[in-house]
C-alpha cells in the first residue's frame, strides 16, 4: 500500500529540519521517497509524541461554551446562591388571617391594651370580628410597615405623634382603605351628611360626614357609588355623577371603629346628584347591605341624614 504523498511530504520536511545540511553529518538520515514504511513509521511517531490531554488551564477560549458565563445574561434561578442579605426594612406586608380569633392574638401585644380592650365595648366602636371580615373581603389591608421610622411608614415617626395616634412609638402597623365619598346636594347648594348610624348593638355611631364606602377589590368608583348609594338610601334613589367631578385625598388618622389602630384613608370623591329622596331636612333609611355578618360583628342597622346648608359643608367634607 503506497502512503498518501502529503504524509510523505511532512515528514520530509521534518526530517530536513532535523538534518538541515547533509554535508555536516557522516550519517545522513535515510529518504522516505524510497522507503514509504520508514515514511509512515516516522509519522506516527512523531504524532504520538506530541499529543497531550486537554491541559487542566487551557485558555477561555477554548474551554466548552457551556461552562463559561456569557456577558449580559444572569444565573438560573435554580443555580443562584441565596442572598444573605437582610430584607429590606422599608418594605410592607399585607397581613391575612385564618379567623378572628387569630387576628385577635396576633394585635394583642401590638396594640395598646386599653384601646384594644374597648374595640365593641365602646359606643361608636366594632369589634375584631368586624375587622377580620373587612379584610377577608379585601375592603381593609392591615400593613407592616417600615420599622426604622422612615417616612415611607406613613406615619409620623416622632414619639410625639405616635403618643397622639394611640400608638406605641415601635409599632408599624397601618390599616388602609380605599373610600368612595359621595358629595350629594340638592338644587339648593345644600349637602347631604349622615349625621349618625344605629348599629346592631343599640348604640348610636357618630358619623357627620358625606355618604361614604368602604370600596371592594377591583370596584370602580362609579360601582362603588353606586352601590353605596343603593345600600345607604335604598333602591329608589336614582344618583348621577357630575362630569369632572372626580377627586382623590389621603388622610391618616386613628381608627374611630378600631381605637389604637392608625389607619390611611385614601378617598375618591365625587360629586353627585341623587333622586327619590326627601330633598329637605332631616330623614332616615335602613341599611341593606350588611346583612348576614357572622356572630360577634356589628352592623349598621339605619343611616340618618341631613341638608346642610352650603357654608357649614366645609367641615363636614
Amino acid at each position: 500500500m503506497t502512503p498518501p504523498r502529503c504524509g510523505a511530504a511532512i515528514t520530509n520536511a521534518l526530517l530536513a529540519s532535523l538534518n538541515p545540511s547533509p554535508s555536516s553529518s557522516s550519517h545522513p538520515l535515510p529518504s522516505t521517497d524510497t522507503n514509504p514504511l520508514l515514511a509512515v513509521a516516522i509519522s506516527l511517531v512523531f504524532l504520538f509524541r506530541n499529543f497531550s490531554p486537554w491541559p487542566n488551564s487551557a485558555p477561555s477560549s477554548f474551554r466548552p461554551r457551556s461552562a463559561r458565563k456569557m456577558r449580559g445574561t444572569k444565573a438560573s434561578p435554580a443555580t443562584r446562591s441565596p442572598s444573605t442579605s437582610p430584607p429590606s426594612t422599608t418594605a410592607r406586608t399585607a397581613l391575612a388571617f385564618s379567623s378572628a380569633e387569630s387576628l385577635s392574638e396576633w394585635l394583642r401585644p401590638r396594640l395598646p391594651a386599653e384601646s384594644f380592650a374597648s374595640w365593641g365595648i365602646k359606643p361608636g366602636t366594632k369589634t375584631v370580628h368586624n375587622l377580620w371580615l373587612e379584610v377577608s373581603l379585601g375592603e381593609t389591608s392591615l400593613l407592616l410597615q417600615a420599622t426604622d421610622g422612615r417616612e415611607d411608614r406613613g406615619i409620623d415617626p416622632s414619639i410625639h405623634r405616635q403618643e397622639q395616634l394611640g400608638l406605641a412609638p415601635d409599632l408599624s402597623l397601618l390599616r388602609t382603605v380605599q373610600v368612595a365619598s359621595v358629595q350629594i346636594r340638592n338644587a339648593r347648594g345644600e349637602l347631604l351628611v349622615e349625621t349618625h348610624q344605629l348599629l346592631s348593638d343599640g348604640t348610636i355611631r357618630s358619623r357627620r360626614r358625606p355618604l361614604s364606602e368602604k370600596m371592594k377589590p377591583s370596584e370602580s368608583v362609579e360601582e362603588a357609588t353606586s352601590r353605596a348609594i343603593r345600600e345607604e338610601l335604598g333602591e329608589g334613589a336614582v344618583v348621577r355623577i357630575v362630569p369632572g367631578s372626580y377627586r382623590t385625598r389621603v388622610e391618616e388618622r386613628p381608627s374611630a371603629s378600631y381605637p389604637g389602630l392608625p389607619a390611611r384613608y385614601v378617598l375618591h370623591l365625587v360629586d353627585a346628584e341623587v333622586e327619590g329622596v326627601p330633598q329637605e331636612g332631616e330623614f332616615s333609611t335602613e341599611e341593606s347591605g350588611e346583612s348576614g355578618y357572622p356572630q360577634g360583628a356589628l352592623f349598621v342597622q339605619r343611616h340618618f341624614w341631613k341638608w346642610i346648608p352650603n357654608d357649614a359643608a366645609r367641615d363636614a367634607e
